[in-house]
């Protein structure tokens, strides 16, 4: 099954929290989504792995993915080395995706920039075709996506560009919430300590997030990317969009 785009993140929930509208927005055009998460998020404060689980379930339905899936790499210790790394190769090379997404390489949480490490490095080795990889005991053909691209977590950086997510703005924080062990939601009890994003101030910030990149481009809700290359941009399709 080939893919058009796969998006790796430290931890079941991260994706959402940082491109859960963009998702949304690939999936209702009919594009083929694929979501790797490397850890099962053990290490979490609120929850564990296996209710963590049953919540990127149903976040999964939501989202209306074709694939996912978790690695089980260890929480708290997510990092480049070779291991994880021909992991990692192996998959873009099995599901050929066009675009990769990955975390932006500066954040607050330690696993989320040992994420974004280690798949710009698969990435890069996944076309070297003298790195081998197997699958079902046979030799991987090289392959490399076309373009390699950040979202944002904690921390912000200056955008490359930004996505409208006002139509699927709704259907993000549908399966932000799905994973409701970690977020506060004024509907379920909540059950665990306080921790960063599970205080009601946390789902304020991301919905103000939305609202201001959305302002930035004239939309009521936007996510942000950076690429780390420029990028060509057909003039036609602005002048289509100023109709």
């Amino acid at each position: 099954m080939k893919l058009d785009v796969m998006v790796f993140a430290a931890h079941p929930d991260d994706a959402e929290l940082g491109m859960g509208g963009t998702i949304a927005n690939l999936t209702s055009e009919g594009k083929k989504v694929g979501l790797i998460d490397l850890s099962a998020g053990e290490l979490g404060s609120r929850g564990n792995a296996e209710t963590r689980k049953k919540e990127a379930e149903e976040s999964t339905k939501i989202l209306n993915l074709t694939y996912r899936e978790n690695l089980g790499f260890p929480d708290g210790n997510l990092k480049p080395n070779l291991e994880f790394r021909k992991v990692i190769i192996s998959l873009i090379r099995k599901y050929k995706p066009e675009i990769i997404f990955a975390p932006y390489n500066n954040d607050r949480h330690p696993d989320h920039i040992g994420v974004s490490m280690l798949i710009k490095e698969a990435m890069f080795f996944s076309g070297v075709t003298k790195y081998e990889t197997k699958e079902n005991g046979i030799i991987q053909s090289a392959y490399r996506p076309k373009k390699l691209f950040y979202f944002m977590q904690t921390y912000e950086f200056q955008p490359s560009f930004i996505i409208d997510i006002s139509n699927s703005f709704k259907k993000k924080m549908d399966a932000v919430y799905a994973f409701n062990t970690q977020f506060h939601n004024p509907d379920v009890e909540s059950n665990g300590p306080e921790t960063f994003i599970s205080s009601p101030e946390f789902i304020k910030f991301l919905e103000a997030r939305a609202k201001y990149f959305g302002f930035k481009i004239g939309k009521e809700y936007g996510e942000a990317f950076y690429s780390e290359e420029l990028m060509e941009y057909d003039l036609n399709i602005l002048l289509e969009g100023a109709k």
